[in-house]
């Protein structure tokens, strides 16, 4: 890619148009890279079949019940959650395909990663359907609540800002999925979520490659964008029937919380890019880069706080 004296652009002459334009080629470059990368993988091979039965209602069979799961408490409530998530696709879909577009590099990743994390959802309903893992009536319950809600992106109205939250999510949702694996129980569940985890690390690394060339593009205003999506990170499903809950649930079994967040989704962003370390930028990127600095000082902190009071929760829990 060539840049222009990206660093003597004023911020204003970066419209979101010329921003997709100036991208094109490497949004080119890394769908080329994905495809050679990406392996080809069935859903159905990941489901026990065999143990699958009937529920109750109009099949008459057994209806669900607790003991019947495999998978712990803890892993019930995060793969409802994981579930849920991924069931919002459509929704997905369409903020980033009016966001970068449906023609060129950038329409060609956007279905293919559509169709790449539809499989998602798949292989998810189906294991927990036919495994009996999570009560069926509820899940769909839920599921119809959250979907009718609809969706809007936190960033929408910003393509640099989008492009930093995808980086930063996807690899939320691959720490999520994987810690979930292993807290299940399950080694059936575990193999499948790894599998579903190995697609989110690479669709994160498009983004975050993406986002390594805006920084050489237009370094202040990738860097505020930065800022932004740090400072103010939700995960896509915060609007889900019962999330705070959950949440706190997954928090203290360990399989997404302060710490997690900080140590294995915000700073392996942030180191790869060297983003505390961006020289040459103007005044509002130099703010920005402070702020970001000190914003992750201060969630260190608060991480460390929680890491203490979840230790003591659980060991009062132990004893009791």
């Amino acid at each position: 890619m060539t840049l222009t004296s990206p660093h003597l652009a004023r911020p204003d002459a970066w419209s979101d148009t010329a921003l997709l334009y100036a991208l094109e080629e490497v949004v080119e470059r890394e769908l080329n890279r994905h495809l050679g990368v990406a392996k080809e993988w069935m859903p159905h091979e990941y489901v026990p079949w065999s143990d699958g039965r009937n529920f109750d209602g109009i099949m008459e069979g057994e209806a669900w019940a607790p003991d019947q799961s495999k998978v712990s408490s803890i892993g019930r409530t995060a793969l409802v959650v994981n579930l849920l998530t991924e069931d919002n696709l459509p929704s997905y879909h369409h903020e980033i395909a009016t966001l970068f577009g449906r023609d060129g590099a950038w329409g060609t990743w956007v279905h293919r990663w559509t169709a790449e994390e539809g499989r998602h959802a798949i292989v998810m309903r189906d294991y927990l359907l036919t495994s009996r893992a999570v009560d069926p009536v509820e899940l769909e319950r839920f599921r119809m609540m959250h979907m009718s809600e609809g969706f809007e992106h936190d960033h929408r109205h910003s393509m640099l800002h989008s492009v930093a939250y995808v980086a930063f999510q996807e690899l939320a949702t691959r720490v999520s999925h994987r810690n979930t694996g292993r807290e299940s129980g399950d080694p059936v569940c575990d193999r499948m979520l790894a599998r579903i985890a190995t697609d989110e690390n690479l669709h994160m690394v498009f983004y975050r490659n993406l986002l390594a060339a805006s920084l050489q593009l237009a370094p202040d205003l990738a860097m505020q964008a930065i800022r932004d999506v740090v400072v103010a990170f939700r995960m896509p499903g915060h609007g889900m029937p019962g999330f705070e809950r959950a949440a706190a649930r997954m928090a203290l079994g360990g399989i997404y919380n302060l710490r997690i967040h900080h140590d294995d989704v915000l700073q392996p962003v942030l180191r790869h890019l060297k983003v505390l370390d961006v020289a040459g930028l103007g005044p509002d990127g130099l703010r920005a880069q402070e702020e970001l600095g000190l914003f992750m000082g201060g969630l260190n902190e608060q991480a460390a706080r929680f890491d203490t009071k979840r230790a003591a929760f659980l060991s009062r829990r132990a004893k009791s």
